[in-house]
């Protein structure tokens, strides 16, 4: 009997904070707009926004993210990333800027974490439960796990730019790329370029656990986030940061996660051992200039573990925070490049 645990709204929860250096009765209070998309929630707080201004970006966003959707859902057999799945064609495939852009960053993140971060490991993902196929009445024996890896790897796909157009191409005929570790930071990064389209310059995004900050809050100082403790706690707060116009992102296995055979599993899966990971990492925080970069980083560090992950960071000069398990308590550790956007952190 499996039984599942997953938390309606954030996937990976950052809560939204603003200064309190100014009195209400002069700050100005930013319009929040809140939607649904890619399986989670959508959230922008904007200063000076009018009622009319604030109803059609609502409509602008909804379409945008929408599309970002269509383009990159591993659950729509129509979407864009779906057809070049279901292809198996090993000629270059035809996509958009966007969606080469996107496998860029996620190649070149996951070469440089030994290959955690993999967007090709959406066979094990779906054989765990973890994707569109249905969670499994039984723990995967050790010659499905090796069915699926073989049909997985960084090596098998590679992004073509030619002739002002872009092409995916793999080199198995089944090998089956998922976005969904990338997704949240993409579209996060599209909805902070479409708050410059439309001319907006104080802003906080959000998709999911990734977001994006611009220029400065209602009470004149710099939008705040705050990382959650991995807890059941909706508001319990584990420090808080000053994102300073970047992105940020955080993975964590404490809340996408089930329980089969008395085990509890989690969404994380290590590409090298095709098991869900089960080292005592929780949760990490990347900030980066994008989302989409942090969002790639997060994931292959939580991949990692700990020791690994860490000397990563080292290498990279990464801003991260990392927080552990230690028996019954918590353990944190932070980057140098992380403590110079850290506002506060509690014990």
């Amino acid at each position: 009997m499996a039984t599942t645990y997953l938390r309606a709204g954030l996937l990976l929860a950052l809560a939204l904070l603003s200064g309190c250096d100014k009195p209400a009765s002069q700050a100005e209070q930013p319009t929040v707009l809140e939607g649904k998309t890619m399986g989670t929630f959508w959230r922008v707080s904007a200063i000076a926004l009018s009622p009319e201004k604030a109803k059609n970006l609502t409509q602008k966003i909804q379409a945008q993210l929408d599309a970002d959707d269509q383009t990159l859902s591993t659950w729509k057999p129509d979407s864009a990333l779906m057809r070049f799945n279901h292809s198996s064609s090993l000629a270059p495939w035809a996509v958009s800027a966007d969606m080469a852009d996107i496998v860029t960053v996620a190649l070149r993140v996951g070469a440089r974490t030994q290959g955690a971060m993999d967007i090709t490991v959406g066979p094990l993902v779906n054989l765990w439960g973890f994707g569109p196929d249905k969670q499994p009445n039984k723990i995967p024996d050790q010659a499905q796990i090796d069915a699926a890896k073989a049909r997985t790897g960084l090596q098998h796909l590679k992004v073509i730019n030619e002739a002002h157009q872009q092409y995916l191409q793999k080199d198995l005929p089944d090998l089956f790329v998922d976005l969904s570790t990338v997704g949240e930071g993409y579209a996060a990064d599209h909805l902070a370029r479409l708050m410059e389209r439309e001319g907006i310059s104080r802003y906080l995004v959000s998709v999911g656990g990734a977001l994006v900050s611009r220029g400065m809050n209602g009470q004149e100082q710099p939008w705040r986030v705050a990382i959650q403790k991995p807890t059941d706690q909706e508001n319990a707060v584990q420090a808080v940061v000053d994102i300073n116009g970047h992105g940020i992102s955080t993975s964590g296995s404490y809340r996408n996660y089930y329980e089969l055979d008395g085990k509890r599993l989690s969404h994380v899966i290590d590409p090298q051992t095709g098991r869900p990971i089960e080292h005592n990492l929780v949760s990490v925080t990347v900030i980066a200039p994008t989302a989409l970069e942090a969002d790639a980083w997060d994931t292959g560090l939580m991949v990692l573990g700990t020791a690994k992950a860490q000397e990563v960071v080292r290498n990279e000069g990464l801003a991260v925070y990392m927080i552990m398990r230690e028996g019954d308590k918590f353990t944190t550790w932070m980057s140098p490049q992380f403590s110079a956007f850290l506002l506060s952190e509690k014990n």
